[in-house]
């Protein structure tokens, strides 16, 4: 008899963050009948010997090279067998109700393919992530400028559970029949993207993908410096397979836009990170750890 859930966390070099997470999943899965899978995309932070050590149970893919965050996810997706697929992030930390609520609500909604949940940063705040539409060229226009009212589905309680366009990637359940039907990650995206991609065929494919109220902290950013040229650069190239995919001709209209992002954005990570480095050499007392 297949199990009811498979949880597939993607870790690169990110060992104190994925030991945390797994004992919270531990302690979610209480009373579930899931297994856990960690692929580790060639991290050199003795993840594997961690995992070894405190997690004997999870099943674990340990990748010779980093072969990115869809690869990865698939890899245990084809090994796994259960009536759900959960997608977590190892940044995170899952509620000990939040497996059992968000379980029973896609039992109860078989026209549910995929739901995520809320997701709360470090201090406690809500992640406006948490309730996303489809970056369609205008909404993607928008949020470029700034106005993301539309992009992030303001309009939605935080407190009920609502339908979404996309579902986020750090906490993705997705219901096997579906996936099924519509296919397993993209592999053209190497990071970040591949969440969007997916609900967008969820939807084109009949189901629907629901926000959930039940929390995780979510410590975004401790793994990836989103300052950094090489994280804005991945993260706008994706938007461009993106158009690619699903707009086509469109995409042509939207790729030198794009572009010009990706190196205004990175211009300004470059001046932040110049500036930063320019007032610890000035005053290097103030930036010293206590």
């Amino acid at each position: 008899m297949a199990k009811k859930i498979s949880i597939v966390i993607v870790s690169y070099n990110v060992s104190k963050l994925l030991d945390e997470c797994l004992q919270s999943v531990a302690r979610a899965l209480q009373g579930i009948d899931g297994e856990v899978f960690v692929v580790d995309n060639h991290s050199v932070d003795k993840t594997i010997a961690m995992l070894k050590e405190k997690h004997p149970e999870v099943k674990v893919i340990a990748n010779e090279e980093n072969v990115g965050f869809s690869r990865a996810n698939n890899q245990a997706i084809r090994l796994s067998e259960a009536e759900y697929v959960l997608l977590l992030n190892p940044d995170t930390v899952v509620y000990e109700n939040t497996l059992h609520g968000v379980l029973d609500f896609m039992d109860k909604h078989p026209e549910a393919g995929g739901a995520g949940v809320r997701m709360l940063t470090r201090e406690g705040h809500r992640a406006p992530e948490s309730r996303r539409s489809i970056p369609t060229p205008w909404v993607a226009m928008l949020k470029m400028l700034g106005a993301t009212r539309r992009y992030y589905m303001s309009h939605l309680s935080w407190d009920e559970p609502g339908q979404i366009e996309a579902v986020s990637g750090a906490f993705f359940l997705v219901r096997r029949k579906a996936l099924d039907q519509v296919g397993l990650l993209d592999e053209d995206y190497f990071m970040y993207g591949e969440d969007i991609d997916l609900s967008y065929r969820l939807l084109k494919g009949g189901w629907q993908n629901w926000y959930l109220p039940y929390d995780i902290i979510h410590y975004k950013g401790e793994s990836t410096q989103k300052s950094s040229f090489r994280y804005v650069h991945t993260f706008y190239q994706a938007m461009l397979i993106f158009f690619r995919k699903h707009y086509g001709h469109l995409s042509i209209f939207f790729a030198l836009p794009v572009k010009v992002a990706i190196y205004f954005r990175a211009s300004l990570a470059l001046l932040q990170m110049t500036m930063d480095r320019l007032r610890r050499f000035v005053n290097p007392n103030k930036f010293k750890k206590k």
